[in-house]
């Protein structure tokens, strides 16, 4: 059994109660992981290109700030 199949093998075995529990702490994981994710391209420069687009947008007229 592959190290994947046996933890969904004991997800689907998790009470109620647990797998609520699980699930809070997976989304947490994801959330944590998905803001690393964003902070090091931010950092890297990924996003320079974005965000002059949006404030050219912004400065041109055809964008509002929220």
């Amino acid at each position: 059994m592959s190290r994947l199949e046996h933890i969904e093998k004991s997800v689907t075995e998790l009470s109620a109660e647990e797998l609520a529990e699980f699930t809070r702490w997976f989304e947490d994981l994801q959330a944590k992981r998905w803001d690393e994710r964003f902070e090091a391209d931010a950092t890297a420069g990924k996003l320079d290109a974005l965000a002059d687009d949006a404030l050219s947008e912004l400065a041109a007229g055809r964008a509002r700030r929220l």
